[in-house]
């Protein structure tokens, strides 16, 4: 720190810039130029996605619907400007020849007139324009409803300029905005200056001209210069789009803290849940004899260790171990098996590995699934014969 700075905060005129309190004062961040969102690496989960949509945290952008609020009523207008002419000349005429007829404080025919005029002027396109704005919102974000957005938030209220600073001039997003802005400028302002310039003769003989042809050649090259900066808006709306979609997946990125955090609260704390599955095991384990009979088929050494296993293949994603025991415990699960019927299959790579392994409760490991089916199928095979010899 240079020595003139270490005499200011001596003296109290000035403080230290990595005081956290002062740069919550100031609403300052020291890491403007720093990657956004640092240390957000992970990609959004299904739950935050959803959370944040019922939010109305949605990605959208505003220039694809400016641009066919401002199309649809364009061609609207193009499509009814007869019949809106003819209105419009109706409207001219009614109080022309009523404006010495009538006075305007006493007969209410005059606002009742205006009123009806305006109407069937603006209400069809006012209403093109709502239903662009409705079926541009749908298209960019489907049907979603959430007051959310309307929720009073006090804390908006507050002026906080850096973190406005920081959004609007140091962000990826706030450099992209001034793209926009200035690529919207050129290419309306270039295209407008070609079709003017395309008219520019008849412009410049259009006072020599007749009232109606004065009107028609300027509303024509209205018109056109409407649509087209529609259609250039458009255009420019795409690339947006996708600037939207690729920020809003940014934003909802998490860090692995977080995901931690959300997998704890959705799935539940694994301390507990390793607690449950202890406890679901010592339940087994209490109720191991019982569960021999409906093994269907013990895996033996033959005599220092027997596995029992269970399989049902419309709830069990793979067999799992419902008994085992070593030594006496063995030799009882083996006695309880042949007198309940239940077949014993001595394999000892197979029932020391599966005995090492697994736990009252588990399922089976992947790498013994191909050995414990060649058991089972042989067992069923050995059932079969059984059924066939009762049969005869």
């Amino acid at each position: 720190m240079p020595p003139e700075r270490k005499l200011l905060l001596a003296a109290g005129l000035a403080r230290d810039y990595r005081d956290p309190a002062y740069r919550r004062a100031l609403n300052l961040d020291l890491q403007w130029f720093a990657a956004e969102d640092e240390g957000r690496t992970e990609e959004p989960s299904e739950y935050k996605i959803r959370k944040a949509r019922e939010e109305g945290r949605v990605a959208k952008s505003q220039e694809l619907t400016g641009a066919l609020v401002l199309l649809l009523p364009a061609i609207a207008i193009l499509i009814l400007a007869p019949s809106m002419l003819r209105t419009f000349v109706s409207m001219i005429r009614f109080f022309f020849s009523r404006a010495v007829e009538l006075d305007p404080s006493k007969d209410g025919i005059i606002a009742e007139a205006f009123f009806n005029y305006f109407i069937r002027l603006a209400l069809p396109i006012l209403c093109v324009s709502v239903a662009a704005a409705i079926f541009a919102n749908l298209v960019q974000t489907g049907f979603l409803f959430t007051t959310k957005p309307l929720t009073p938030d006090f804390s908006r209220i507050v002026p906080r300029f850096g973190q406005y600073f920081q959004r609007t001039l140091f962000s990826t997003e706030g450099l992209f905005n001034l793209a926009k802005s200035i690529a919207k400028i050129l290419i309306i302002g270039a295209a407008a200056v070609l079709l003017i310039r395309s008219r520019i003769r008849e412009l410049a003989t259009l006072q020599s001209q007749d009232l109606w042809s004065q009107v028609t050649l300027v509303a024509s090259l209205a018109i056109r210069l409407l649509l087209l900066a529609a259609l250039l808006l458009l255009a420019l709306s795409a690339p947006d789009y996708m600037f939207q979609r690729w920020r809003y997946r940014e934003s909802l990125k998490m860090s692995r803290e977080e995901v931690k955090e959300e997998r704890r609260q959705y799935e539940g704390d694994p301390q507990v849940r390793g607690r449950i599955r202890q406890r679901m095991r010592e339940l087994m384990s209490a109720n191991m004899i019982a569960n021999v009979p409906r093994a269907d088929v013990v895996v033996t050494n033959p005599t220092h260790f027997a596995v029992a296993l269970e399989y049902d293949r419309e709830t069990m994603p793979a067999p799992r171990v419902s008994a085992r025991g070593q030594d006496e415990m063995a030799l009882r699960i083996k006695a309880i098996a042949q007198e309940n019927g239940v077949p014993v299959v001595e394999n000892r790579p197979l029932a020391r590995a599966l005995y090492a392994e697994t736990e009252v409760g588990d399922l089976i490991p992947l790498r013994y699934y191909e050995v414990v089916a060649a058991v089972l199928s042989k067992v069923m095979a050995l059932n079969e014969k059984r059924k066939q010899k009762a049969a005869v």
